[in-house]
């Protein structure tokens, strides 16, 4: 399935080791467990691996999202920048929730495997998700995406300085 740079186990007592599994960096509103939960039907708190660094990349609003009728995460390709997210190791049974939450049959976004790193290791194929249409300027999140992002950055323990940033890049698009 995915490497890593040592093959040391993870969650090992949590998931059966016959149970197939992937990794997923999130970097928007997934990052919140408890929201995740609610669109996966089960606690994900169990399948955090911690907060992993996608380098080469940066973040922005690219997506209007109708459901939530508001600007939503995404990343961008950009040299000399990263982005910060939470790096889950999730059950494969999981995998078409994760498709359907993040709209990939109606044409929102789209898989995309990445390269994150953590403290202690380096993940590739790691599955995240980009979306496919960007809209040329940033939308501005509503409060509850915007709530639930920086809730998720915080309770996965991304560095203060950058839930910080994120924060304030949100808080700007708002008061345009």
């Amino acid at each position: 399935m995915v490497s890593a740079t040592d093959s040391q186990p993870i969650l090992a007592s949590i998931l059966p080791s016959s149970e197939p599994t992937f990794y997923y960096f999130a970097y928007g509103s997934c990052m919140c467990p408890v929201d995740l939960k609610r669109s996966l039907g089960e606690n994900t708190h169990p399948y955090v691996v911690g907060a992993a660094t996608l380098q080469h990349y940066r973040l922005g609003f690219h997506y209007f999202s109708p459901k939530r009728q508001c600007g939503a995460l995404d990343i961008v390709s950009a040299p000399k920048h990263s982005v910060q997210g939470v790096l889950y190791r999730l059950p494969w049974r999981l995998s078409p929730n994760l498709d359907q939450r993040e709209g990939v049959h109606q044409g929102g976004y789209r898989q995309q495997f990445v390269t994150v790193h953590s403290p202690n290791r380096v993940y590739h194929r790691v599955r995240t998700y980009t979306v496919i249409q960007k809209t040329p300027k940033e939308v501005a999140p509503n409060d509850w995406y915007f709530g639930v992002v920086l809730r998720g950055a915080i309770t996965c323990q991304l560095p203060e300085p950058y839930c910080w940033q994120l924060f304030q890049h949100m808080r700007t698009l708002q008061m345009a």
